[in-house]
C-alpha cells in the first residue's frame, strides 16, 4: 500500500511584478479571461494528491487576491522571495510542499504527479526542459549539452526544505528552492517539465499566455414564448417596441433575451433562467430582463470563458421585426460586449398557423457558442 503524504501547494505571489507593467501586479492580471495567479490556483486546488492550496501574498494585497480568487487562505510574504517562502513554509503543516511561481499560470496535472513521484526517492525534485537554442556569452557559443531551463511546481519534503531555509546564509539569495537543498547535500530529482509552464515576466508574455491555452467550444440552445396582450409595453431583443400588444410575464417578458440567456446558461449547463430567476420570486416583477442575459454572461466569465456568437430567430406575424433589427443587434452587443458581426437576429412566421400564426404570442429561439478554457 502506498505511503499517504500531507501534500499543501504553496504559490509565491508576493512580488511587484514591475517588469510586465501594468496597474496591477502581473499576478492579478487577466489572462485568457480570469486573473493570472487563478489558473494556477485552480489547477492545484483540482489535483486529487494536493490537500491544501495557500497563497504568499504582498503586503496590502489582501484586497486583489480576494477579487482574484475569492476567499481562500494566504500569507504575507517578505521582501525577496527567499523570504516568502520560509513565511509560507512556517505557515503550513504538511509532508510535501510545492512551491510554485504565480507567474507561470498553466500547471498540467502530469507535472504535479511527475514531480510528487520523484519524491519518492529525493528530497527534492524540479521540472525541466532541455534548452533548445544557441547559447552565446560574450560572443562565445555555450554548449548547450546538459543545459536544462528549470521551472515550477517544485517538490520538496517539508523538513529538507525548511532545513535548506533555516542553513542557509543570511543576505545571500538564492535563484530557486531546489538550489537551497542541494547545497545542503540534498538529493534533487529532475523530471520532465512542459512548455505551458513558461513564466509571464514581460508584457509581450501576455500574448503568448493567451497563445498557450487551450479552449473548448460550446453551443446550447434557448427557446421562450410568451402572450401578446393589450396594455402591456413590447420589448424584444433589449428594445421598446412601438405595438398595440406587449408581451405578458413575471419580468418585462422579452422573450428574445429570455431565449438567449437560457442559451447562454445552457453552455456552461447552468440550469435555466427559472433558475436563477425564480418567476414567483416578487423582486422580479417588471424587471429589466437585460440584467438575466448580463448575469449569464458574468457566469462564463467567471469560468475564464468568451462568448463568441449569438444567433437569434423571433418568431412572430407581428410586429415586423426588419426596421428595430439593427437597434437590437447594437443593444445586445453592448450587453454582451460584442460586436456586430457576433449579433445574428433573424425572424420569421409560422404562415399564421398555431398561436404565433394567430396573433397571440411570441416565440424565440437562440443559440449561443462560447469558449472555455480547459
Amino acid at each position: 500500500m502506498t505511503e499517504s503524504h500531507r501534500t499543501v501547494a504553496l504559490i509565491v505571489a508576493a512580488g511587484s511584478g514591475s517588469r510586465a507593467g501594468g496597474a496591477v501586479p502581473k499576478q492579478y492580471a487577466i489572462v485568457a479571461g480570469k486573473p493570472l495567479i487563478a489558473h494556477a490556483y485552480h489547477a492545484f486546488a483540482a489535483h486529487p494528491a494536493v490537500d491544501e492550496v495557500v497563497v504568499v501574498i504582498a503586503d496590502g494585497a489582501e484586497a486583489l487576491a480576494e477579487a482574484a480568487l475569492g476567499l481562500v487562505r494566504t500569507v504575507v510574504g517578505g521582501a525577496t522571495r527567499r523570504e516568502s517562502v520560509a513565511l509560507g513554509l512556517a505557515a503550513i503543516d504538511a509532508d510535501y510542499v510545492l512551491v510554485h511561481d504565480a507567474a507561470r499560470p498553466f500547471v498540467p496535472a502530469g507535472v504535479i504527479d511527475r514531480v510528487l513521484a520523484a519524491l519518492d526517492g529525493a528530497e527534492a525534485a524540479m521540472p525541466v526542459l532541455a534548452v533548445a537554442d544557441t547559447l552565446v556569452r560574450d560572443g562565445a557559443v555555450v554548449p548547450r549539452d546538459g543545459l536544462s531551463r528549470v521551472q515550477t511546481p517544485q517538490g520538496f519534503r517539508v523538513d529538507a526544505l525548511r532545513a535548506a531555509h533555516a542553513g542557509w546564509p543570511a543576505g545571500e539569495e538564492a535563484t530557486d528552492d531546489a538550489q537551497m537543498v542541494r547545497r545542503l547535500g540534498g538529493s534533487v530529482a529532475l523530471v520532465q517539465g512542459d512548455a505551458m509552464l513558461d513564466k509571464v515576466t514581460h508584457p509581450d508574455d501576455f500574448a503568448a499566455a493567451e497563445a498557450r491555452v487551450t479552449w473548448e467550444t460550446r453551443s446550447a440552445s434557448g427557446f421562450d414564448v410568451h402572450r401578446l396582450e393589450a396594455g402591456e409595453e413590447l420589448w424584444l431583443g433589449g428594445v421598446l417596441i412601438p405595438h398595440d400588444k406587449g408581451l405578458s410575464g413575471h419580468s418585462d417578458a422579452d422573450v428574445g433575451l429570455h431565449a438567449l440567456t437560457d442559451a447562454l446558461l445552457g453552455t456552461i449547463a447552468a440550469g435555466d433562467i427559472g433558475t436563477h430567476f425564480p418567476p414567483s420570486d416578487p423582486q422580479w416583477k417588471g424587471a429589466d430582463s437585460a440584467q438575466f442575459l448580463q448575469h449569464a454572461a458574468s457566469l462564463i466569465a467567471a469560468k475564464g470563458g468568451r462568448i463568441d456568437f449569438v444567433d437569434l430567430t423571433l418568431i412572430c406575424e407581428a410586429p415586423k421585426i426588419g426596421p428595430h433589427r439593427e437597434a437590437m443587434r447594437a443593444r445586445i452587443g453592448a450587453l454582451l460586449g460584442l460586436g456586430d458581426d457576433r449579433v445574428s437576429i433573424k425572424a420569421t412566421t409560422t404562415e399564421r398557423l398555431g398561436f404565433t400564426g394567430r396573433g397571440e404570442g411570441i416565440a424565440a429561439q437562440a443559440v449561443a457558442t462560447v469558449s472555455l478554457p480547459r
